[in-house]
């Protein structure tokens, strides 16, 4: 036995040294054509030259990424499927998604960041008050404001319901399949506001058809230098970005982890492809894999509190 598992660990040994020998799926959570698909494709070609090999992303949306994050739960763990999920999929907010078959804290190795992108509190032109100061008086009235969001379960739902709870607010969370939808009803009127993210918004606000009130990132927004922080405008400690990064089936060898995690960081550090991934309105996110996993935990963790607090309402 002693002789079978030595022999064990040499092979796993070559296994990892001699990878990658072929091509290498990224499934990825979300849409063709949306943000997070774009930048797995902006980094594609030089993850591929740092491999050696294919990189032949895979869209797998639905259920928040947790479709996508399910299949590389299940798959080998050798290095050849890997996987690109946002918050929701990576347990920040597994409690809303019953559908759920995997233990993200359990099941996926955490590999690396990706990128973040703060959200924005927009407001329809056809609402009267334009600060925050304003929004926060009418929004303590019952049943006067809504604001739309992205889906129950997302980071833009959570970031509306910590706005009520640290704004001490009654405004009602309007659920929506995405952030499109949110900013044609903003532009049309029929929303009050929305959180919405700068893929998403940045035409319309740039347009002048919806206003942006506050940004929900610690820093203001570089392409919204005038638009405040929420935190600048009186509430102290309110922070929260969408992000998105890469993991590995649970059990994979360090060392492929790590040829991973430098082939991504080394992609997102080329300043060429940080310039283009900053025009999509994101800001990159190399981690190594132990930043991931800390990162990741904070984010449970404080999100965790968010909904506890809604749900004792």
């Amino acid at each position: 036995m002693v002789l079978a598992c030595q022999w064990a660990a040499v092979g796993s040994g070559k296994a990892a040294a001699a990878y990658p020998e072929r091509a290498i799926r990224l499934v990825v959570g979300f849409p063709a054509g949306g943000s997070s698909d774009a930048i797995a494709r902006i980094v594609q070609p030089n993850v591929e030259k740092q491999l050696g090999q294919p990189l032949v992303i895979e869209n797998r949306p639905g259920a928040g990424g947790a479709i996508a994050l399910g299949m590389v739960a299940k798959a080998p763990p050798d290095g050849y499927l890997i996987g690109l999920g946002g918050a929701a999929g990576l347990g920040v907010s597994l409690g809303v998604q019953d559908n759920i078959t995997y233990d993200a804290h359990k099941d996926l190795a955490p590999v690396t960041g990706l990128a973040s992108v703060p959200f924005i509190l927009a407001a329809s032109n056809a609402l009267r008050g334009k600060t925050l100061r304003d929004i926060i008086a009418m929004a303590k009235q019952p049943n006067k404001l809504t604001v739309g969001h992205g889906g129950n379960g997302t980071l833009m739902h959570l970031t509306s319901e910590m706005f009520n709870q640290m704004a001490d607010t009654r405004l009602e969370l309007v659920p929506y399949r995405g952030m499109a939808p949110v900013v044609t009803d903003l532009i049309g009127g029929h929303m009050a506001l929305g959180i919405v993210d700068p893929p998403s918004a940045m035409t319309a606000i740039e347009g002048d058809l919806i206003t942006p009130v506050a940004v929900s990132s610690a820093q203001r927004y570089p392409r919204l230098p005038n638009t405040p922080t929420f935190a600048e405008q009186g509430l102290t400690g309110f922070e929260a970005t969408g992000w998105f990064g890469i993991v590995a089936p649970a059990g994979t060898p360090g060392d492929i982890v790590e040829k991973i995690n430098a082939a991504f960081v080394t992609a997102l550090g080329d300043p060429a492809i940080a310039e283009r991934i900053r025009g999509l309105g994101s800001d990159p996110m190399p981690m190594t894999p132990a930043e991931f996993s800390r990162f990741i935990a904070s984010e449970v963790k404080k999100w965790e509190a968010v909904t506890a607090r809604a749900e004792k309402k």
